[in-house]
């Protein structure tokens, strides 16, 4: 059974820092979560060379320590148990993961840093390497959990994104939609009439899409079923839960085409690096 007790939230002094915490913070609430660890890692090898004799009498961990301990304790209300956890390590991801397995962490929180100034901690080998779950928050991201949307391309492996979906919604309330994205083959249009085939392929859709719900026993859930026309897949996801005023859009890691479980799915990997404005929420 999927559970959701400890959470890790990446912090680099960036000034997207204070909206995670504060995100963490409203989640640690809503979800009853019982310890949060605040993880900076200190590349002190970056700057040791070019600035050492600036840096001979500062006590550089030290500074940071404090600035990290300030942050938390100005942007974190939540009465939940909180750790702030400082290391210095040539590798940031190999760090975050060695934590989340040490303390059995069930989410890593990450900054989405993709329509925001500076390089951030998330990276592909971040979202590859770590077993848990993994939430990217964007800048000034809305606190709310009331509509979640979800995509699904009714494989097995996208079935646990509604395991997750049941949790947030006994604890919130949310509203959960379900999400299809489905596209007109281009390769069969010069051969068939496009106004006979799209109905077909809609309606078929339709189908898979209720025998998914159905096979999985999902249950609870609303059901948009969209055509993709000219945009990819993770872009029409991601605009239509936009549109729709969503708190939060939550995908499985791969998806049905996946042959390798080193791989996250392509969609997944898009909307992973893509300028999203609403939190995303990638399930292992």
């Amino acid at each position: 059974m999927k559970t959701l007790k400890n959470i890790l939230i990446a912090l680099d002094l960036s000034d997207i820092d204070k909206d995670l915490i504060k995100y963490a913070s409203f989640l640690s609430e809503q979800l009853d979560i019982e310890k949060v660890f605040f993880v900076h890692n200190i590349k002190k090898y970056e700057i040791s060379d070019l600035f050492s004799e600036q840096m001979r009498d500062l006590d550089l961990d030290k500074l940071i320590s404090d600035e990290i301990d300030e942050l938390v304790s100005e942007n974190f209300t939540s009465e939940t148990e909180k750790k702030v956890l400082i290391s210095e390590d040539p590798y940031t991801e190999s760090l975050i993961n060695y934590i989340a397995n040490k303390y059995q962490i069930d989410l890593v929180l990450v900054g989405n840093k993709n329509n925001h100034i500076g390089t951030g901690i998330v990276s592909d080998k971040l979202m590859r390497i770590l077993k848990c779950d993994i939430l990217a928050i964007p800048k000034n991201a809305r606190t709310g959990l009331n509509n979640i949307w979800t995509g699904t391309d009714f494989s097995k492996e996208s079935r646990k994104v509604f395991q997750l979906t049941d949790i947030l919604k006994a604890k919130s309330g949310a509203r959960i939609t379900a999400a299809h994205i489905y596209n007109v083959p281009i390769q069969f249009a010069p051969y068939l009439d496009k106004e006979d085939m799209v109905p077909k392929i809609e309606k078929h859709s339709e189908e898979k899409f209720q025998k998914f719900l159905s096979r999985y026993n999902i249950e609870g859930v609303e059901t948009r079923n969209i055509r993709g026309r000219d945009s990819s897949v993770s872009e029409k996801l991601a605009q239509e839960a936009e549109k729709a005023g969503a708190d939060l859009l939550v995908v499985a890691d791969k998806g049905g085409n996946v042959f390798s479980s080193l791989l996250v799915g392509s969609v997944t990997n898009d909307l992973f690096n893509s300028n999203l404005h609403l939190p995303l929420w990638v399930v292992k």
